[in-house]
């Protein structure tokens, strides 16, 4: 089944730079990662990947993707294969997207998240750092803050986690920073909001959980009390930003950086849920089950992105309402056609 079902547009400044680079990218068949290989490939890149498991959640996006694309074999912790796919594909420039990124999963099993999310990064920026790559954007999060008072999150804020999924992806940040101020290695940090939109198959999310509960014409269950508010970022405005960041060390603005990229502004539980709901139009209702906020998860968080919009022009230009149209669209489309 096809990912993505719309192609991603052409860059609005009509960007090439990345035609004919050599791409490698972890985390490729996840959500986000597969949107992202989509866009490369329409910028005439030529893209590896790395799959770890023989059967991955979801698959490389829309009109055989997996065919344009080499595909190497293996685990993210594995040096040998990082370095056979950096070398052997002479890659210059690498997308780190590859994690363990559920929260609830991360709290009953940090083990297996640190060993994803920081084992993983540290030998993919040795590898890079070995292989003298010239682009290295590595994903980190806005959990990597932590809980803060003074709020939107800007990337001068501490990062001040608690939780073991917060923790990893500040241990993500930070590792590959120091890889710039330590090693000269040219990488850079994304801070992105809750990124949301068709092909996310992870249904403890609450989007996609939301979505398919609508269009299955079942209530949405909240397990908080709805108060809790986060930053909602449409997927293709996401691969936008990441692309951006990627251009910027051409002129060398990236390297050592981190960039906040978002909505700017905070939407609770309870609206999300309830716009998916209207938009939807089944005629049901979201069910709160829960008390407060959840163990483990943060009240509020949102970002500021003028960092990346002063830098290089980069903005959302697709708001809630309309990326959430997207997003029902998608999954009528190819999960539930008889609700088309």
């Amino acid at each position: 089944m096809d990912i993505i079902s719309a192609r991603l547009s052409a860059p609005a400044d009509g960007s090439q730079k990345l035609t004919g680079r050599s791409v490698f990218v972890t985390g490729a068949y996840g959500f986000v990662g597969s949107w992202l290989v989509k866009a490369l490939l329409d910028r005439g890149a030529r893209v590896t990947v790395l799959k770890r498991d023989a059967a991955a959640a979801s698959a490389l996006i829309l009109e055989g993707a997996e065919r344009l694309v080499n595909v190497v074999h293996g685990d993210v912790g594995d040096a040998l294969v990082l370095e056979r796919a950096l070398t052997e594909y002479e890659v210059d420039t690498v997308f780190h997207l590859a994690a363990q990124t559920i929260v609830g999963a991360a709290n009953k099993a940090p083990l297996s998240t640190f060993e994803s999310n920081i084992r993983g990064t540290w030998m993919t920026l040795e590898a890079c750092r070995h292989a003298g790559i010239e682009r290295t954007i590595v994903a980190a999060s806005d959990k990597a803050y932590g809980a803060h008072d003074d709020l939107p999150y800007r990337e001068g804020s501490a990062l001040e986690p608690r939780h073991p999924y917060d923790v990893s992806k500040a241990a993500t940040d930070m590792l590959a920073r120091s890889y710039w101020h330590t090693f000269g290695l040219p990488v850079a940090v994304t801070r992105f909001a809750n990124v949301y939109g068709g092909g996310d198959f992870n249904f403890s999310r609450l989007v996609p959980e939301a979505v398919l509960a609508a269009i299955e014409r079942r209530r949405p269950v909240i397990r908080s009390d709805g108060t809790p508010q986060r930053d909602f970022l449409y997927v293709e405005d996401a691969v936008a930003a990441y692309l951006a960041i990627c251009d910027l060390f051409d002129d060398g603005r990236a390297a050592g950086e981190a960039f906040n990229a978002g909505a700017g502004r905070p939407r609770s539980v309870l609206e999300v849920v309830e716009l998916v709901c209207r938009l939807a139009g089944t005629d049901v209702a979201p069910e709160v089950r829960g008390t407060g906020v959840p163990p483990g998860e943060i009240a509020c968080q949102w970002l500021d992105y003028s960092k990346l919009r002063t830098t290089c022009g980069w903005e959302p230009t697709v708001g809630l309402e309309e990326g959430l149209r997207r997003t029902i669209a998608w999954y009528r489309e190819h999960m539930l056609p008889t609700f088309s």
